[in-house]
């Protein structure tokens, strides 16, 4: 499924999460926007996070994580594709490109990790056309 290409920046710095995306095994950048964000779509993003000068694939969630956090704030998380280090503190640029899927709650851990493989799969391919 093709959608359309979006380009909406964020610029922000990571902070520390709970590390539940760590023990999914798709480990998150916690973002804290420099400043407020642009009217954008709740929900999964294909997009690219700018570390250092480079660019790295991503799949980007920005809502609310109903299936790990029964309240809770409104939250933007990375998962870089290739990317190792230590992010905390440093300040990011992430693109958001294709909206891939509203967010939404899933009724067991396993089926929330086959969703998040599925996206990371769907967000590669999308953005590997690109290049």
């Amino acid at each position: 499924m093709k959608t359309n290409r979006q380009n909406i920046k964020i610029v922000g710095r990571v902070t520390y999460g709970n590390g539940l995306g760590k023990g999914f095994g798709f480990p998150t950048a916690n973002i804290v926007p420099q400043h407020a964000l642009p009217s954008v779509e709740d929900g999964v993003w294909a997009g690219v996070v700018e570390i250092g000068g480079k660019e790295y694939q991503s799949v980007i969630n920005i809502g609310y994580s109903p299936s790990v956090v029964a309240q809770g704030a409104r939250r933007i998380e990375a998962h870089i594709i290739g990317f190792e280090g230590d992010l905390y503190g440093r300040d990011i640029t992430l693109r958001l490109l294709y909206h891939l899927r509203p967010e939404r709650k899933f009724p067991s851990r396993e089926e929330l990790i086959e969703q998040i493989a599925l996206d990371r799969e769907h967000a590669i391919e999308l953005l590997s056309a690109e290049e």
